[in-house]
């Protein structure tokens, strides 16, 4: 029996166990995961959490010894408790179904691929004002009708995943060549004007998780590279290392608290070849604050000051690509073919730019999100909104309420060193038990 099967079946003998409790925290589910560790298991947990729209208030990990002990403190999105029985029982079946069974990435091929429901088209390139119009008018040319989409952008790059189906059919479009026109005249629109960096658009494929996709779409393309900031700048998250002698990097981050973050932290981490024997995450309105003790796959820590920097640049830009810059549009319409055209079409005639985008339709109803700004990278005018919303319907496209540019760190230094909470404590043996009363005191 190789290694790789004595893995499995020591998996199979002990299989994960999931434990939620709502009295052991006064103001948070509590959610306790006990598993055989393998690379990936944390981010196989959070990423359940997150797909649930949970938000992770606190979370205390260990997993040396190759056991995987975590505990979650999580909330709704009105931050409240996790009441109902039957999500409460899905999120114990999602995560002892797939923690300790992590599928590794597939980052190899290149094309436009085909499922039973939708074909997946994956793009990246250079950023420019207009490109998402352009990419979903030629889309609707091509009798495509775009069901559900997410794109990303950050430093000068952009990324997208976007699910279509045949007009006529309503199903996934399998015909080769009609594939291939599609993937020509799209990498033509994404290869304009992208400079030296044009032989980087490509198309890609994969059954990965969407958001994750997009985080490894983003580092294949290096957008992390080349980002100009003050260094005293508010709006910088603060990633820091440093190594405990031989034994681990403590990574710690601070930054401005928002939906999904530990989950692109995590997913970059892992997608780097990291694993996270030890970490503490620690969210509130004003900063979010996390610190995780790493080594490489390969058990050593990192040891040169250029791969510090590159861990160091990657963190910050997973943890900015997803950050809500500009102000939040959100569309709810009757979905049509060619209306993702229609719209940004408008965005693009009144001179503003997406700098992120969420699409998705369901029933006949479109839901879509825009991050919008200027084609300076300002905040849009109020009246220019208002023009807009006149044009596509003051009904269906709304403004959020929230503030017109989010800001990513935070501007007041901290007094807490790196070591921070696990240096004193990590070292130490904790039972499942002593990480609950840590929980219900915190």
């Amino acid at each position: 029996m190789d290694d790789d099967e004595y893995a499995k079946l020591i998996r199979r003998m002990n299989p994960p166990r999931v434990v939620i409790d709502n009295n052991a925290s006064d103001d948070a589910t509590v959610i306790q995961v006990d598993s055989v560790n393998k690379h990936g298991t944390l981010l196989e947990v959070v990423q359940v959490l997150t797909d649930m729209n949970l938000v992770i208030k606190k979370a205390y990990i260990s997993s040396d010894g190759g056991w995987f002990m975590d505990v979650f403190k999580v909330i709704d999105q009105d931050g409240n408790k996790i009441r109902d029985t039957q999500v409460l029982d899905y999120i114990q079946r999602r995560i002892e179904s797939n923690a300790g069974w992590f599928i590794p990435p597939l980052r190899s091929s290149v094309g436009v691929m085909p499922t039973d429901e939708y074909t997946a088209i994956e793009l990246a390139g250079t950023d420019r004002p207009g490109l998402l119009s352009e990419v979903s008018a030629v889309l609707t040319d091509l009798h495509c009708n775009v069901v559900n989409a997410e794109i990303w952008t950050h430093n000068t790059r952009a990324a997208a995943v976007i699910h279509v189906t045949d007009n006529s059919t309503n199903s996934a479009i399998t015909d080769p060549i009609r594939l291939s026109t599609i993937k020509e005249l799209l990498c033509n629109v994404v290869r304009t004007n992208s400079g030296s960096r044009a032989a980087k658009t490509v198309f890609s494929c994969s059954d990965t998780h969407r958001e994750r996709r997009l985080h490894q779409i983003m580092f294949d393309d290096r957008d992390y590279e080349g980002v100009k900031r003050a260094k005293t700048s508010a709006s910088r998250p603060s990633v820091t290392l440093m190594n405990i002698e031989k034994d681990y990097t403590v990574v710690t981050m601070r930054s401005k608290d928002r939906p999904k973050l530990v989950f692109d932290v995590v997913c970059t981490l892992t997608d780097m070849q990291y694993v996270v024997f030890h970490g503490m995450v620690s969210t509130e309105p004003v900063e979010a604050y996390q610190e995780f003790y790493i080594r490489h796959v390969d058990g050593l820590p990192i040891n040169s000051e250029a791969e510090q920097e590159r861990v160091i640049q990657c963190l910050e830009a997973a943890i900015e690509r997803r950050a809500s810059e500009g102000l939040e549009l959100e569309l709810s319409a009757e979905d049509r073919v060619g209306l993702l055209s229609d719209i940004t079409r408008t965005f693009r005639e009144n001179s503003l730019t997406i700098v992120r985008a969420e699409i998705s339709t369901r029933e006949g109803k479109a839901k879509d999100t825009f991050y919008v700004t200027d084609v300076t990278g300002n905040p849009v005018e109020s009246k220019i909104v208002e023009a807009i919303r006149q044009q596509i319907g003051v009904s269906k496209l709304k403004v959020k309420k929230k503030e017109d540019c989010s800001i990513l760190g935070t501007s007041r230094p901290s007094q807490e060193t790196t070591m921070g909470y696990l240096l004193s404590n990590i070292f130490k043996p904790k039972s499942l038990q002593s990480f609950k009363l840590h929980l219900s005191h915190s």
